[in-house]
């Protein structure tokens, strides 16, 4: 399947989830060149169509994959694997590409749109909170995680973290994760539920949909934590424990 090139790359943007970083990758501008074709945009970046139709096609078919698979019957560890090279990769990509344009839009607009402050310092503190927990969660509850799962596998007994239980640090992460929400709906608050104003330029709507699909991102990350990974690793620490 190929995308329809009489759609414009704000169309596409819009309706395919990450597509503007790859734009980015291609120097493609989704933003002030949102109106051109596809294949406007292609010629103007003097990018091929074929190569960029097939990246945003690759996009599409991960995202698929993804969300056809049922987690709960996968191993943690791939699980685990899943949360960090397609959740926590979109997150670290996601994250200076939507700094900058709060940047640019604040600088343009925010004199007349005072809200757009608040948003930026809502949004570097969901920031720079997502970072040290993305950090906190790869350097130390996932491992765990996966060598108590190693160890189950094996018939032996994982050795004591230091934090004592694993309940420890999924009751800090899931904490987080509220913190994070509360972040997540005063910016949705503040901006009126990603409502561009219509007078506004491309840019401006760039940043609304990045900010909207943020949060839609966000949902499905945390969904894949709280509601599977972290009761099945507590439910795994269990078992082990009455073994």
């Amino acid at each position: 399947m190929t995308t329809k090139t009489a759609k414009t790359v704000a169309e596409i943007a819009l309706e395919t989830p990450r597509a503007a970083s790859l734009f980015e990758e291609f120097g493609i501008d989704y933003c002030c060149g949102g109106e051109k074709t596809l294949q406007e945009a292609c010629n103007e970046a003097r990018v091929a169509l074929a190569e960029v139709e097939a990246a945003l096609q690759e996009v599409r078919d991960a995202r698929e994959s993804a969300e056809a698979r049922d987690w709960s019957a996968e191993s943690l560890a791939q699980l685990v694997a899943h949360i960090v090279n397609f959740h926590h990769q979109y997150v670290r990509r996601a994250l200076p590409r939507i700094e900058q344009l709060l940047g640019s839009v604040l600088s343009a607009h925010g004199q007349k749109h005072h809200d757009l402050a608040k948003v930026q310092r809502h949004f570097h503190v969901l920031a720079d909170e997502m970072v040290r927990h993305m950090m906190k969660e790869e350097q130390v509850l996932f491992p765990y995680i996966i060598r108590m799962e190693d160890a189950a596998a094996g018939g032996e007994a994982v050795a004591a973290p230091t934090f004592g239980t694993v309940k420890n640090p999924i009751r800090m992460m899931r904490s987080e994760h509220d913190s994070i929400g509360l972040e997540l709906r005063e910016i949705r608050k503040l901006s009126k539920d990603y409502d561009t104003p219509k007078e506004q330029c491309n840019s401006f709507r760039a940043l609304y949909n990045a900010l909207e699909e943020f949060e839609r991102e966000r949902n499905q990350h945390i969904h894949l934590e709280n509601e599977i990974l972290f009761p099945r690793a507590e439910a795994l620490e269990a078992r082990a424990g009455r073994q």
